[in-house]
């Protein structure tokens, strides 16, 4: 026995040997590929930072240059010093002779004249790398220009990047000395599993079966052997068939889950890759990301309200970039540089903010008049009759040349990706490529579109689909929709389609259209209470607005007709009245963010909420308990989130609605998967979140046995239904869906290359 057993402890220490430096090797090259992924990223964010810092600075430089050299220096000197890793900054004349420079560059200004020269030529930013005192050292240039075009000066600012080298030495000592224990605790595994829980067993197995079978022997199975397993065969066979399969399936799914889940490295790394030399990331809208109010006479930030604003902050977050949008806030101004710009998050600084300023004619003509009482009502369909006005249509065009321009400013004569935002920006696709033919853009319409009669009410629908067409990739949340804008395509314009494609060839030009149904952030990634404090902050709410009832439903909307609020109102008392034993049981609140409120149309539909609101609770309510808590106001994220987590319910009952990002808010928050969704068939998120109960807002009897249903549902079907959701959302958010439009919009640069060469 103890001759067998020696070869077969060899084969195993081979077999551990080789799987054990397979591991080590593949190990070994990903940490390397890591650790040089991850200095790469490190160096582009500080060419990022640099660039941001020159924008800022480069107005004040530029009026500096206009000075004598001496008068040029005193103005900058106190300017020009760095903090922390930013050395400093220095200022050339175009023949390269220094001006002015901080405290500690002006130490090794000479090795910065190559760059200042280079940038000065050429008229483009330059970068490089240099050393001083063993230290390596970023130099970025940037070039300064007067109001005639010609070359003024160049801006030099000089980061200290030798913690990047530190850092990156650090990980490969560590990714090494892991790779090393990996290594040998796989050895030690590998063999000691193998031996023990496979050669050695084994053995004795096949011997006891042998001599079962040729000498009809009565001894027990061999010690170390599961009794069970030699009862019978088939058994045996059968029950590690299933266990096998059962493993094999388990980690089958929790490999493709790691594979499926998107997050902000993961995005960012993607990004780098997709944008290929276009490196630059432009998003344009209407609405920006960060506004300024006055609150007691003090600028206050707030994240205006909204799907577009939640779903797109991440993704500039993860990969950088410019935000062009309308400064509609009352302190927008005050808080941006002259040229409106500004770096955001505020406690964070990602990316940047460039601010586009509209009188208030071209706001109410632009957005409140054709975008608003023209496009919303024609493409949602919601028995709003659209409205257009010449003058309206003028003022829209005047906008979207507006922000054409601030794009192109933006992007010099550098390269970049565009990614044009929603129904207010129809034109500015073609307006781009009017003057930038070679910029890859993207156009996302964040609501439905409709069909191609409905569509041809809009006078100026031909100007429309012809500025749409501009863009390389057309985004819809769902095929529907660009089925429609095919078919409307084809009735309106001449144009060639090809459908098995989804391509449209207009004028030499090709733009695809697809579906790419938008998602959100995790609710971890976005600092909102958690814990006892959320714990804490719900009680607060709760006492604050006086929520009593054991059952809290909750609907989070911008107000606004299509959602369905009435509906949803009526559907409230229709359950109450039809299911008395839920009085005092179950508490409704709608968290409305009043919108548009210049419009009467919108301020009328705020007045006729609030009086359905107060119909249903006059008949209902008691002393302590009412049924509905309407809350017309703006609610942060942390409220919003607050309520998502309290509430046993969610409601949407959007009469249209393209996608509806607050029913996967309220799945991302439900995290112990307790909660139940009501959502709206008309809603474009019915289509993937088919585990909610899907209901006609129009069908009240339905919508009130819905709410019903919801509150009796059994457990378990409560939780497989929301825990399928849960990971439905967490697996196509916001990250999977900006991965696959850059994806899709660098495959439309990969096809005009091709068609080029």
């Amino acid at each position: 026995m103890a001759t067998t057993a020696r070869p077969q402890f060899a084969r195993s220490l081979r077999l551990g040997l080789l799987i054990a430096a397979t591991i080590g090797v593949a190990t070994g090259l990903f940490a390397w590929q890591q650790v040089n992924d991850e200095r790469r990223i490190d160096l582009e964010d500080v060419n990022r930072r640099a660039h941001v810092l020159a924008q800022q600075l480069s107005r004040t430089v530029e009026k500096a240059l206009t000075r004598p050299d001496a008068q040029a220096r005193e103005a900058l000197r106190p300017r020009l010093d760095g903090y922390s890793r930013l050395i400093g900054y220095a200022v050339f004349r175009p023949d390269g002779r220094l001006v002015a420079a901080g405290k500690a560059v002006a130490e090794f200004s000479d090795r910065l004249e190559p760059a200042a020269k280079r940038a000065a030529q050429t008229g483009a930013d330059a970068h490089e790398f240099t050393r001083f005192q063993g230290a390596p050292i970023h130099v970025f240039a940037i070039p300064l220009k007067d109001a005639d075009g010609s070359a003024q000066g160049v801006l030099v600012v000089a980061h200290d990047v030798s913690y990047i080298d530190e850092r990156a030495t650090g990980r490969l000592v560590s990714y090494g000395f892991w790779v090393l224990i990996v290594t040998l605790l796989a050895v030690m595994l590998v063999v000691g599993t193998t031996w023990f829980t496979y050669e050695r067993p084994l053995h004795k197995l096949a011997d006891w079966m042998r001599r079962l079978r040729t000498e009809n022997v009565s001894e027990a199975p061999p010690p170390g052997l599961p009794s069970a397993l030699l009862r019978s065969e088939t058994d045996r066979l059968a029950a590690s068939f299933r266990a096998a399969r059962s493993t094999g399936r388990r980690l089958s799914r929790a490999a493709m889950h790691a594979e499926q889940v998107w997050t902000r490295d993961r995005l960012r790394a993607h990004a780098i890759h997709a944008l290929g030399e276009d490196r630059q990331l432009i998003v344009v809208s209407n609405r920006e990301p960060y506004m300024h109010q006055l609150r007691d006479g003090k600028p206050y930030m707030i994240m205006p309200a909204g799907g577009l604003v939640t779903s797109l902050d991440p993704v500039l977050q993860a990969c950088g970039g410019v935000w062009i949008a309308h400064g509609g806030g009352d302190a927008d101004r005050e808080t941006a540089d002259a040229s409106g710009r500004l770096t955001v998050p505020p406690d964070d600084a990602r990316y940047t903010l460039r601010r586009v300023w509209l009188t208030r004619e071209e706001e109410q003509g632009y957005y409140y008049g054709f975008s608003n009482e023209g496009l919303w009502p024609l493409c949602h369909l919601a028995h709003e009759r659209p409205v257009f006005r010449a003058a309206d249509w003028e003022y829209y065009r005047q906008a979207n040349q507006r922000f054409a321009d601030a794009v192109i400013e933006e992007i010099g004569d550098g390269k970049a990706v565009v990614l044009v935002q929603d129904y207010q920006l129809a034109l500015v696709p073609q307006m781009l490529k009017a003057v930038r033919p070679d910029l890859r853009v993207g156009l996302f319409w964040h609501i439905p579109w409709p069909n191609p009669e409905a569509f041809r009410i809009c006078p100026w629908g031909a100007e429309l689909l012809t500025g749409m067409l501009g863009a390389d990739l057309v985004g819809f949340h769902l095929q529907q929709y660009c089925n429609n804008f095919l078919d409307t395509v084809d009735r309106v314009l001449e144009s060639r389609l090809d459908w098995d494609h989804f391509a449209v060839e207009l004028k030499g030009r090709v733009s695809r259209v697809r579906p790419f149904p938008i998602s959100v952030q995790n609710w971890a990634e976005r600092k909102v209470p958690a814990g006892e404090d959320l714990a804490h902050q719900i009680t607060a709410l709760k006492a604050q607005h006086k929520i009593e009832g054991a059952y809290i439903a909750v609907g989070v909307d911008r107000i606004d007709y299509t959602k369905g609020l009435p509906e949803r109102f009526r559907a409230v008392g229709r359950f109450l009245e039809k299911y008395p034993q839920y009085r005092g049981r179950f508490t409704f609140v709608e968290l409305g963010a009043p919108s548009r409120t210049h419009l009467r149309r919108y301020r009328d539909h705020i007045a006729q909420l609030e009086a359905l609101a107060d119909e249903i609770n006059w008949k209902y309510q008691t002393n302590g308990w009412k049924p509905i808590h309407f809350l017309a106001a703006h609610h942060d994220a942390k409220t919003v989130h607050a309520f998502l987590r309290m509430a046993s319910m969610c409601i949407v009952s959007s009469l249209h609605d393209g996608m509806n990002l607050v029913a996967k808010e309220y799945v991302a928050a439900q995290e112990s998967h307790e909660g139940v969704l009501i959502l709206s068939e008309f809603a474009g998120a019915a289509r993937e979140l088919a585990d909610a109960l899907i209901i006609n807002p129009y069908d009240t009897e339905q919508f009130a046995d819905a709410i019903r249903y919801g509150m009796e549902m059994d457990p378990a079907e409560r939780r497989a239904r929301m825990e399928r959701m849960y990971r439905t959302v967490e697996e196509h958010n916001i990250y999977r869906w900006a991965a696959g439009f850059l994806t899709e919009l660098a495959a439309t640069r990969a096809a005009a290359l091709d068609e080029a060469t």
